[in-house]
């Protein structure tokens, strides 16, 4: 991590995180590039992990500033994985909004995910007694 420098990006380059999500397959999102170029422009905060001015990293939430954040995306590029970028980018946001009552993500169930969402501090619904729901149009 001794040359990443975690920042607010807020002038993205969408064909970098167009790139970014392309490599690690996220085809929901590749596969409708409208609609990942609208939740970046409407997103709360977006923070982006650079090496020089490569995007090795990003992370975007959306929420109220208030009672909920929802952090939906954190993605790093897998030549990167595994040095605490995903780490640095999810504490970065989680202090900005630190004010804010509830921190939300819904992610996939693997064992990698669930430890690494765990070690950052989150609890899944199933420990905290509640039930998430979501709805796809």
């Amino acid at each position: 991590m001794e040359n990443i420098e975690i920042k607010i990006y807020e002038k993205f380059d969408f064909d970098k995180i167009y790139e970014l999500y392309k490599i690690v397959g996220w085809t929901n999102y590749t596969e409708n590039p409208e609609m990942l170029k609208g939740s970046y422009e409407n997103a709360l905060k977006v923070i982006g992990a650079f090496e020089g001015k490569n995007l090795v990293g990003i992370i975007k939430a959306v929420g109220d500033n208030y009672s909920v954040l929802y952090i939906q995306d954190i993605i790093v590029h897998p030549v990167y994985q595994r040095q605490g970028i995903g780490t640095a980018l999810l504490k970065e946001m989680l202090k900005i909004y630190s004010h804010v009552y509830q921190k939300i993500l819904s992610t996939d169930n693997s064992e990698k995910t669930l430890s690494f969402y765990k070690s950052c501090g989150f609890s899944s619904f199933q420990e905290l007694n509640c039930m998430g729901f979501m709805y796809l149009k």
